[in-house]
């Protein structure tokens, strides 16, 4: 039986790109692995951040809205991204950000893990996860999804992806139930929160937009377009992302899922080694590209 095996990518909203960049490149660093623009939006950047090579489960994405009003996660949205931070390393970590009498929060533990919890220029929560097995700090941990009734959700990834119950713990302001996706891919944590005061979720900057799970081959997603017709949930036909072929769907608390595959990856039209330092336009998107750079403002990505 095919399973999913964890996390592609998350895709955020956030404010102006500059900002952005200078706190997930600059003081995550993290690299921006893609710089293009929103395929519906071609007068909006895209910009992803990953390891080196933009690997499945290190990805993060943003279309910086500049204009955007402030947003505010709530039931039926995803509410926070967290990375995997080596075990030896987390404490070097918090020094590192701690550089220049900036303020980290103290850590926090969960499932018996240590957690700091970051906010970025928008607001948005990044949590940092002390992580046995961990190689680096740039694969994800796990995301978390804030629901009104986590039980549908819950059944859809365990009994149609493929993830186990792994544990429930009970913190402030809610209940947070774990799952794990089989197998040691990297990315392989689903969190579910259920707050006990519900808040109006808000889209908008500093708001998390989509969650893609990984389809390792098409072949792959496919057999998912099948399989959740199955299960009631009618996906959108294969969309060409230039660096991934995607498909979409709501999963029953609201959340909208996308099961994204591993090939082509981001080195199909620019070398690894220089990813991230042009902009690269889709085909479609070309013939503009003197007008879209005109608009785009210019980015300085950090040493």
């Amino acid at each position: 039986m095919t399973k999913i095996p964890g996390l592609h990518h998350v895709t955020a909203i956030s404010g102006p790109p500059q900002e952005n960049v200078d706190f997930y490149a600059g003081l995550l660093k993290q690299r921006l692995v893609k710089k293009t623009v929103n395929f519906d939006a071609p007068d909006t950047y895209h910009l992803y951040y990953g390891d080196k090579a933009g690997s499945p489960g290190t990805i993060l994405t943003f279309f910086p809205f500049a204009e955007a009003g402030p947003g505010r996660a709530g039931p039926g949205m995803a509410s926070a991204y967290a990375y995997a931070i080596p075990k030896g390393e987390f404490d070097a970590l918090i020094d590192d950000l701690s550089a220049g009498d900036r303020h980290i929060p103290a850590a926090a533990e969960r499932f018996g893990q240590r957690v700091i919890t970051l906010r970025d220029p928008d607001g948005a929560p990044v949590e940092l996860i002390e992580t046995e097995g961990a190689t680096d700090r740039h694969g994800f941990h796990s995301v978390t999804l804030w629901e009104r009734d986590p039980d549908p959700t819950a059944r859809l990834l365990t009994e149609a992806f493929g993830y186990e119950v792994v544990g429930t713990e009970r913190g402030a302001g809610g209940e947070r139930l774990r799952l794990k996706a089989p197998g040691s891919d990297r990315a392989n944590i689903i969190d579910i929160w259920r707050a006990d005061i519900q808040t109006a979720p808000r889209p908008g900057k500093g708001t998390i937009h989509h969650v893609a799970f990984r389809a390792k081959t098409q072949e792959d997603q496919h057999h998912w377009q099948d399989a959740l017709l199955k299960f009631g949930h009618r996906t959108t036909p294969v969309i060409d992302r230039q660096y991934f072929n995607a498909i979409y769907f709501r999963e029953p608390g609201g959340v909208l899922f996308e099961i994204a595959t591993d090939p082509p990856g981001f080195a199909v039209d620019e070398p690894v080694e220089t990813m991230g330092s042009s902009l690269m336009l889709p085909p479609q998107h070309e013939r503009l590209r003197d007008r879209i750079e005109s608009i785009l403002p210019p980015l300085k990505v950090p040493a």
